[in-house]
């Protein structure tokens, strides 16, 4: 990826780029199935690719570029990709989701593993 975006940010994507690094494979998929509506299964997937690829959760998980949004949508059928606009209605649906990824992928924070070391 290139280096324009910087820590914690998305630089422009390139469809090589997409396809190589934010690819949904079976256990994502099976994940994001569990989600009912559109915006909750595309806003999921999203959370799921930017913590691979940042190696954190955006504060706004929207805060993304409309080309990964767009490739996403297509990998999940989803045929209008706006609908990710509603995800964030329900501010609490993005830290629960945060918190399931968190929890299925074994990811911990950062102040969890400075407290781990510094016990």
């Amino acid at each position: 990826m290139t280096d324009e975006g910087g820590y914690g940010r998305f630089g422009a994507l390139s469809r090589v780029e997409l396809e190589r690094f934010f690819y949904l494979d079976d256990e994502d998929r099976k994940l994001i199935a569990g989600r009912r509506r559109d915006y909750n299964r595309l806003g999921f997937a999203l959370q799921i690719v930017t913590v691979r690829q940042l190696g954190m959760f955006l504060a706004d998980p929207l805060d993304a570029p409309l080309e990964l949004v767009d490739y996403l949508a297509e990998q999940l059928g989803i045929e209008d990709s706006s609908c990710v606009k509603q995800y964030t209605e329900r501010k609490k649906t993005k830290l629960e989701h945060a918190w399931e990824i968190q929890r299925e992928y074994g990811l911990s924070s950062y102040a969890e593993v400075e407290a781990e070391l510094a016990a």
